[in-house]
C-alpha cells in the first residue's frame, strides 16, 4: 500500500490553493505542446466589435465532444475527428483525458491505463490534431469513480454506506465512488492536472461527474462522519464550502500555464442543482448544463430552455452551454445508436433561444467515427446557421419584466407531500407560463436585493416552501416600492433550515393565516367555489365552481373572498359523490391591492395538480393571475396558434425575439419525429422611445419583413415557424 508521503514523492503532492506546489514541471517537454495557439475567433463568424474584448469561453459560438472509450486508441481516425469538429464549426473541443482511464502515457500512480492504449500517446495526438485546426482544447476528467486496487491502496479516498462498505458504480461493481472530501480530490486530481500542464497545452480542464447532479452525496466515510447528515441544510453549506474550494484549487492549478486558462465542472440539474448556483455563479466562468435528452418517461420537451433560464438567473452573462446528447437518451438508453434528428435539433434551438452555446456530444468512434454515423450528421445544418448569425444570438440582457423565484433549497430540501415530487410544481408552473405566452425569467432565492429585482414589475413564489428571514424582507420591500406576487401552497411555510413555521413567514405581505395543517383529498380533490366576480375569473362562464387542487392550506377567513374551498369527498361510489359541506368561509384564493402592488395567494398546490391532471381550468386561473398581479403589461406579444416558449433579448445589432414551436404530438413524450409548421404568429415588440428600427429579418426563414411603429411598439407578423424562429430587430 502506498501512504501519502510516498504518493507526494511519485509527485502525487497536496496543492495548496493560490501558489504553485512542487510536482510536476511547468513548461511543456512534449512535441504536442508546440501546436500553435488557436485563433481566437477562427472558425467562428467575426465576433462584433464588444465580444473581441470578451474572455476566449464567451467567444465561442459552438461545442463539440466525442466521449471517448477504452477501445477508441484503435479505432479512431483521429484525423477524420478533427476535420469533423473543424467542419462544424466548433471553436472547442472537450478530449477525454481521464475518465476512470488514462489516454496518455501517465506516471500518477492508480490512474490506469486502458488495455488498448499501448504505447501511444492518445491524448496528445487528439490534442494536437485539433489545436493545428484552431480549434480550443478542454481536458475532460471524471473525478467521481476509481478502480478496486486504489480503494485497497487509499481507502480514505472513497465514498461508504452506513454499514462502512465501498459503494459501487450503478453499471460496473468493478468501480467504486469517490468522496469529494477526501484526499482523493486534493492529492490524486491535482496530481493528474499538474501532469496534463507539464505535457501539453490545453485551454480548460472539466470535471464530469462531479459534483453530483441533482442530489448530494451520502457518504459515511471516517471524514463525512463528522459532518451534518447528508441532505440538510447543514450538510449543504459544508458542501458548498469544499466545493468552491476545490473549483478554486482546479482554476489555480489551470492558471498556472497562464492567466486566460480556466476549470469548470459539471453543473447541470436545472432548479435542483447540487451546488448553490448563486454562490457558484460569482467564481464560475463557464456553466456546464448536462441536460443531453429527456431522460425519463413523461419529461416535458423544455428542459433546456428550463435550464439556460437557470443559468441566466445567476451569471449575469458569463458563458454557458447546454449538451445535446447524439445518442438515444431516454427511460431505455442505446448509448452508441442515433436519437431522433428532429429531437437533437429542438434541443439546439432551445439552447440557443435560451442563451446558451449549442455543444453536441456523441459516444465512442467505434469503426472510425461510429457505427451509426447518422448522428454525424444531425448538427451540420443548425450550426452552420448559428454561425451565419452569431451576433444576434449573442444577448446582451432579457427584456422580460416578470420574474420567477427560484427556491433551490427547496427544491432539495421541502418534503412534498406522499407520491408528490418537487419537479412537478416546477413543470406545472413553466406550463402554465408556456400556455399563456409570457416572458419571464429565473429570479435566484438568494439574488433578491434591490439591485436584482428592479427590472421586475411582479414576481411569482411557485411553493418556495424554504425562505429565510432576511428573503422575505427582500420581498417585503419589494412589494413596498410597488412590486407585485403571488405565491401559492405552503410558501414561507418553512425557515432556510428547513424548520416549520407556525404561520406564514408572508402573512402580513399576502393578508392570510394559516388556521390548519395542509390537507389532502378523500377521492375527489377539493373544489374552489366562487364566490364573487373578479379578473381572475375572466374565462370562467355557467358554472359555480371550479377544480381546486389534490393539496391545500387551511387559511382563516378574510373580507369578501373570490374564491372559497369547498372540501374533498368521496369519489366512489357515485351516490356518495356530492360534497357534503358545499360551502365555507375558507379562501381558496386571496387577493390584495396595496397602492401600485398586487398580491395573491392561492391556497392550494394548483401548479403540481395541473401538471399531473392537465386541466385547463386551473391552467386558464393560474394565466388569469399572471395578468392580475402585472396588470396584463409586458414587453412583447406574440399572439397565435399553438404551445410556443418566447424568449426577448437586447443585442448588438438590436433586439431579437426567439420562438419555439412545441405543438407536436411527442412535446410531454419523447422522441419528437417531426416538426408541425404554426401559422401566422403576430408580435407586438416594445422599442426604448430613443431606438428606431431599420429592418426585421427572420433567421431561419431569411426573409425580410415589413413592420410598422405604433407608438412605443413595433409590430409585424411572422407566417409561419416550424420548430424555431428569431427575429432579427436592427436598431
Amino acid at each position: 500500500m502506498m501512504n501519502r508521503r510516498e504518493l507526494l514523492k511519485a509527485g502525487v503532492g497536496a496543492v495548496p490553493l493560490f501558489a504553485a506546489a512542487p510536482g510536476f514541471a511547468r513548461e511543456s517537454e512534449s512535441a504536442h505542446a508546440q501546436a500553435p495557439e488557436p485563433k481566437l475567433d477562427a472558425p467562428s463568424a467575426p465576433a462584433p466589435a464588444h465580444a473581441k474584448d470578451l474572455p476566449w469561453q464567451r467567444r465561442l459560438g459552438r461545442i463539440g465532444q466525442l466521449n471517448m472509450t477504452e477501445h477508441d486508441p484503435v479505432t479512431l481516425n483521429i484525423e477524420e475527428w478533427a476535420d469533423y469538429w473543424a467542419g462544424l464549426q466548433v471553436g472547442a473541443v472537450f478530449i477525454s483525458v481521464t475518465g476512470i482511464l488514462a489516454y496518455y502515457q501517465t506516471k500518477v500512480p492508480f490512474h490506469r491505463k486502458g488495455k488498448f492504449l499501448g504505447d501511444k500517446d492518445f491524448f496528445g495526438a487528439c490534442n494536437q490534431a485539433a489545436r493545428m485546426r484552431g480549434l480550443r482544447t478542454v481536458a475532460r476528467m471524471s473525478p467521481d469513480l476509481n478502480w478496486g486496487d486504489a480503494a485497497k491502496a487509499h481507502p480514505g479516498w472513497f465514498e461508504r454506506d452506513d454499514a462502512g462498505e465501498l459503494i459501487p458504480a450503478k453499471d460496473d461493481p468493478r468501480l467504486f465512488r469517490t468522496c469529494m472530501f477526501s484526499e482523493y480530490m486534493t492529492d490524486y486530481i491535482p496530481a493528474i492536472m499538474r501532469e496534463i500542464n507539464s505535457l501539453y497545452e490545453v485551454d480548460a480542464f472539466y470535471t464530469n461527474g462531479w459534483p453530483p447532479i441533482g442530489s448530494l452525496p451520502d457518504c459515511h466515510c471516517a471524514l463525512c462522519r463528522n459532518l451534518p447528515p447528508s441532505n440538510t441544510p447543514a450538510y449543504w453549506d459544508k458542501f458548498n464550502d469544499r466545493f468552491e474550494y476545490l473549483w478554486k484549487l482546479y482554476d489555480a492549478l489551470a492558471k498556472e500555464k497562464g492567466a486566460d486558462k480556466i476549470f469548470f465542472a459539471n453543473s447541470g440539474g436545472g432548479v435542483r442543482a447540487s451546488a448553490n448556483l448563486a454562490r457558484l455563479g460569482t467564481f464560475c466562468e463557464w456553466f456546464q448544463g448536462d441536460n443531453q435528452g429527456r431522460g425519463g418517461e413523461g419529461d416535458p420537451v423544455w428542459l433546456v430552455t428550463l435550464q439556460g433560464r437557470v443559468c441566466q438567473s445567476v451569471l449575469d452573462g458569463k458563458m454557458a452551454t447546454n449538451i445535446t446528447g447524439a445518442w438515444s437518451t431516454g427511460p431505455i438508453r442505446w448509448r452508441n445508436a442515433a436519437k431522433s434528428a428532429a429531437e437533437a435539433t429542438m434541443w439546439f434551438s432551445e439552447t440557443t433561444a435560451a442563451g446558451m452555446v449549442p455543444y453536441y456530444h456523441i459516444v465512442g468512434a467505434e469503426k472510425g467515427m461510429g457505427v451509426d454515423r447518422r448522428e454525424l450528421s444531425t448538427p451540420r445544418a443548425f450550426f452552420a446557421w448559428t454561425a451565419q448569425h452569431q451576433p444576434h444570438l449573442r444577448n446582451q440582457r432579457t427584456l422580460a419584466r416578470l420574474g420567477v423565484v427560484m427556491g433551490q433549497r427547496s427544491q432539495l430540501f421541502y418534503r412534498p407531500r406522499p407520491n408528490a415530487t418537487t419537479q412537478q410544481f416546477v413543470n406545472g408552473m413553466y406550463y402554465a407560463l408556456l400556455e399563456g405566452r409570457f416572458f419571464w425569467d429565473y429570479v435566484h432565492e438568494d439574488r433578491m436585493g434591490p439591485d436584482h429585482l428592479s427590472k421586475y414589475s411582479a414576481l411569482i413564489l411557485p411553493n418556495v416552501a424554504l425562505l429565510s428571514d432576511a428573503q422575505c424582507e427582500q420581498l417585503r420591500a419589494f412589494v413596498r416600492r410597488g412590486g407585485s406576487l403571488l405565491a401559492t401552497f405552503e410558501t414561507s411555510l418553512y425557515d432556510e433550515q428547513n424548520q416549520p413555521r407556525a404561520n406564514f413567514a408572508l402573512a402580513d405581505v399576502l393578508g392570510i393565516e394559516k388556521s390548519g395543517d395542509v390537507t389532502g383529498n378523500t377521492g375527489n380533490a377539493y373544489y374552489a367555489r366562487i364566490e364573487r366576480p373578479h379578473e381572475i375569473l375572466a374565462g370562467f362562464a355557467n358554472t359555480g365552481w371550479l377544480p381546486g387542487a389534490d393539496w391545500y392550506v387551511p387559511l382563516a377567513p378574510v373580507e369578501n373572498p373570490v374564491l372559497t374551498v369547498v372540501p374533498g369527498f368521496v369519489a366512489y361510489p357515485p351516490e356518495l359523490a356530492y360534497p357534503p359541506t358545499p360551502q365555507t368561509n375558507m379562501p381558496a384564493v386571496v387577493l390584495r391591492e396595496q397602492g401600485a402592488s398586487r398580491t395573491a395567494y392561492i391556497a392550494g398546490d394548483i401548479e403540481r395538480s395541473l401538471w399531473l391532471s392537465g386541466d385547463v381550468d386551473l391552467s386558464r386561473l393560474l394565466q388569469n393571475t399572471f395578468r392580475w398581479i402585472t396588470r396584463d403589461e409586458q414587453p412583447v406579444t406574440v399572439r397565435g396558434e399553438g404551445l410556443v416558449e418566447c424568449f426577448a433579448y437586447e443585442t448588438e445589432p438590436g433586439f431579437a425575439l426567439h420562438i419555439l414551436n412545441y405543438t407536436n404530438p411527442n412535446t410531454h413524450r419523447g422522441l419528437i419525429r417531426e416538426f408541425s409548421s404554426l401559422g401566422a404568429q403576430q408580435v407586438s415588440f416594445e422599442i426604448p422611445p430613443d431606438r428606431t428600427v431599420k429592418r426585421v429579418q427572420l433567421l431561419k426563414s431569411g426573409a425580410n419583413i415589413p413592420f410598422h411603429r405604433a407608438g412605443d411598439h413595433i409590430e409585424f407578423t411572422i407566417p409561419s415557424v416550424i420548430e424555431y424562429e428569431v427575429a432579427a430587430l436592427y436598431a
